[in-house]
């Protein structure tokens, strides 16, 4: 028998021990939540070439682009932005102080306020639409644009109580049911691109058929998390008094919060904003003559559909990766905070910011590097032809650069928010929001409509800069040590892995077919991903090992061996 014993473990290898244990159940519900984000995005990139296939690029699509814009971003500042940011820690306190029961009365008394709330927006936001559709030019784009806004403004009343339902359920530590419920969204946009949208041969019918599809997957987005939540043993627990005091609280607590998290989404439907209204009438290209045309008009046609299909790209990572962080690590940070557990807060975040940068690097550029073949191959179909696909995968290619960026500013507003702290993401916010709207009017009269998105990304990667160095003033210094360590390790992996897409786009030859742009994508991409994983093991990422599942017990084998 061999009694030797093993090397002692270093210091680093100790503090993996540690961070491994104290984070499996984080990996745990990381995986589940990016897993479920991952089919969504598949079937919502599936979706997207089904849209671009029906309408190109051009005034329908860049009307729905923007309509779809209103009720998306309140269900990312009402319902899952700046209401859960601020209500789950509330609830939190609520459910260790006083219990289950207490706190049922808040999710009601929430549920019950956002419902009015919701009710009497749309209702504006009808009458407005109504008096606007009325001085609109007849069968012009902007009264199309009116028509499409005031059928999905409804969507806005079932995706926020749907999302308000699910931040209870993550303050629960359950994850699926919320994380599953785009899909459904998808299965019934998707039902209404090739079942029902094809037996119309009138494009502004078929668009609309369309929104009511996503009308009516918005009901069950709403009707499955609230089965959920009764089978958790919710019931309505309605005390005026009580209720509508916390909720005042929560709403003053939210206002801040709404800025701070709307940044992005503002800095992007700035972008479509101005894609639209500064676009030249369809037909009239770049090498055309521009006699007779305002001097602001200067975008293509199309230009709004192509930024939105290029925001849809690069949120694929964003959402299968951080927001699924942000939604899995904002319940922990929120405890460690009540608890005074500052330690473990610093730990967490540090921790976040690790995996940010291990997914968030190679991420980004491999949307930078695969950002026409993407393009090409996903889009490239019926009435999008290859202008508009090498027009959308300029976007893709520039919003690219700030995904690591979105990420990082995710997870570190959610840390300032933990601790109470609502005052610092407004206060960048305002500055980045002035930042992006200057980097816009200076990069679009050389760069166009990919200016907009470069501006947008140079103004994220500011965001989280500044974020990181501040955040340090309210918790307390992180471990750079740590945060250097993975930048540096995950940088060179990305680099190596950079080199061999670029090699391989070389010797593959762009084709026309189906298959040859297939395997433009398919072997650079897999190629890449082999590489860097391979690379990161290699060079110990071990926070990237482990939220594979694969090497988080090899540590504690060394110390068992």
């Amino acid at each position: 028998m061999d009694d030797s014993k093993p090397p002692p473990l270093s210091e680093e290898e100790q503090s993996q021990v540690v961070d491994n244990d104290h984070s499996r159940g984080l990996f745990k519900g990381l995986r589940t939540v990016s897993l479920l984000t991952l089919l969504s995005r598949i079937l919502g990139m599936v979706r997207d070439i089904g849209m671009a296939t029906l309408f190109g690029n051009g005034p329908i699509m860049d009307s729905f682009s923007v309509a779809f814009k209103l009720p998306n971003l309140a269900r990312r500042l009402l319902g899952e932005g700046a209401l859960s940011t601020a209500f789950l820690p509330t609830y939190i306190r609520e459910l260790e102080q006083n219990g289950r029961e207490s706190s049922w009365k808040l999710v009601t008394a929430v549920l019950f306020w956002l419902m009015v709330f919701c009710i009497l927006m749309v209702a504006v936001g009808e009458l407005l639409l109504i008096l606007m559709s009325g001085i609109a030019t007849p069968n012009s784009e902007s009264q199309l644009l009116c028509w499409l806004a005031g059928l999905l403004l409804p969507y806005l009343i079932l995706i926020c109580l749907a999302a308000q339902i699910n931040a209870t359920l993550h303050a629960l530590n359950h994850f699926s049911i919320p994380a599953l419920l785009p899909t459904i969204l998808n299965l019934f946009w998707m039902a209404g691109i090739w079942l029902i949208a094809p037996f119309f041969s009138d494009a502004d019918t078929k668009i609309t058929v369309i929104c009511v599809s996503i009308l009516t997957g918005g009901l069950f987005q709403l009707l499955l998390p609230a089965l959920k939540l009764f089978q958790l043993g919710y019931r309505p627990r309605m005390q005026w008094q009580s209720g509508y005091a916390q909720v005042r609280t929560i709403a003053v607590t939210m206002a801040p919060i709404v800025v701070g998290l709307s940044i992005t989404q503002l800095n992007t439907l700035i972008d479509s904003l101005l894609a639209w209204g500064m676009a030249k009438p369809e037909g009239i290209l770049e090498t055309s003559p521009d006699a007779g045309l305002p001097f602001w008009q200067i975008f293509e046609s199309g230009t709004a559909s192509a930024l939105y299909f290029g925001q849809r790209m690069y949120q694929f990572p964003l959402g299968v990766f951080g927001v699924a962080l942000g939604t899995v690590l904002y319940p922990r940070l929120s405890r460690h905070a009540e608890r005074k557990n500052d330690d473990l807060l610093r730990q967490d975040l540090t921790l976040g910011l690790q995996l940010v940068l291990g997914v968030g690097l190679p991420a980004s550029m491999g949307l930078f590097l695969m950002a026409e073949p993407l393009s090409l191959l996903l889009f490239q179909y019926g009435d999008f032809d290859v202008f508009d696909a090498l027009q959308t995968a300029e976007m893709i290619r520039y919003y690219g650069l700030g995904v690591f960026a979105i990420m990082a500013v995710l997870i570190l507003n959610r840390g300032f928010y933990a601790i109470g702290d609502t005052r610092t993401p407004v206060r960048i916010g305002v500055l980045i929001v002035i930042f992006n709207l200057l980097l816009n009017l200076i990069f679009i009269w050389w760069l166009k409509g990919k200016g907009l998105a470069l501006a947008t990304s140079l103004a994220a990667i500011i965001q989280s800069g500044l974020s990181l160095w501040l955040i340090r003033e309210k918790v307390g210094s992180l471990d750079f040590s740590k945060l250097m360590r993975t930048c540096l390790r995950a940088g060179l992996a990305t680099m190596m892995m950079a080199v061999v897409i670029f090699a391989e786009l070389q010797v593959i030859s762009p084709g026309t077919q189906f298959f040859y742009r297939l395997l433009r994508v398919l072997i650079p991409v897999i190629s890449a991903v082999v590489v860097y994983l391979l690379l990161a093991r290699m060079l110990g990422l071990h926070e990237i090992m482990t939220l594979l599942g694969a090497g988080k017990n090899s540590v504690e084998d060394h110390q068992e061996s």
